[in-house]
C-alpha cells in the first residue's frame, strides 16, 4: 500500500523538525558506513551539520520533508540539498543527505524527494546536480540512475570507496 505524504519546507524553528532530519542524517551515515559511520557522525554532529545548512550566511541549501498528507508533523523521510563548488570553482547542485523511514520505503518518497530537490537545483540556476555516496550503497546508486544520474568520479573518504553521481540540468 503506497503512503500518502506531500512534501513541504522544513520549518527551522520546529525542534521537531530539527530532531527529525538530525537523526535521519545519523541513521543514513550509520547504515551506509555501519558502525564507524555511527562513531564518526554522532548525532551531535548532524545537528550541528544541519545547522550550518540552515545558516544562510554559510550555505546556500534547502531541506524538504515528506510528511503524511494529513498530518504535516508526521516526517516520512528527508532531502537536504545545498549549493556548493567545486575546486575549479564550477558550481553545481549537491544533494548531501536524503532519508526516509525504513517504514515508509519503497513507497516512491525517495522518488519524490530526488525530483523536487532536483527541481530546487534547477531554479537556482545550476547546470548540474550531484551526491557522492559509498560504492556500496547499491540501492542509493539505483535510485539516482533511474532518475538519469551517472557515475562521474571515484574517491575516497576515510579509506572508504565513494562514488560521484552526476546528472546535467537544462536550464529552469
Amino acid at each position: 500500500m503506497e503512503s500518502s505524504f506531500v512534501l513541504r519546507d522544513i520549518d527551522p524553528a520546529s525542534a521537531a523538525d530539527i530532531a527529525w532530519v538530525a537523526l535521519g542524517m545519523h541513521l543514513t551515515l550509520a547504515e551506509v558506513a555501519g558502525e564507524k559511520g555511527a562513531a564518526t557522525y554522532p548525532i551531535e554532529w548532524t545537528r550541528t551539520r544541519l545547522g550550518e545548512f540552515l545558516d544562510p550566511s554559510k550555505h546556500v541549501a534547502h531541506v524538504f520533508l515528506a510528511v503524511a498528507s494529513d498530518d504535516p508533523t508526521a516526517i516520512a523521510g528527508h532531502t537536504i540539498l545545498r549549493l556548493n563548488e567545486m575546486p575549479d570553482g564550477c558550481r553545481y547542485g549537491l544533494v548531501s543527505t536524503t532519508y526516509v523511514d525504513p517504514a515508509h520505503r519503497r513507497s516512491g518518497i525517495a522518488d519524490a524527494l530526488l525530483e523536487r530537490g532536483v527541481a530546487w537545483i534547477r531554479e537556482q540556476g545550476m547546470g548540474e546536480a550531484a551526491t557522492w555516496t559509498s560504492a556500496a550503497n547499491v540501492k542509493l546508486i539505483r535510485l539516482y540512475e533511474k532518475h538519469g544520474f551517472g557515475i562521474s568520479e571515484t574517491g575516497e573518504n576515510d579509506g572508504d570507496a565513494m562514488v560521484r553521481l552526476s546528472k546535467p540540468l537544462a536550464p529552469a
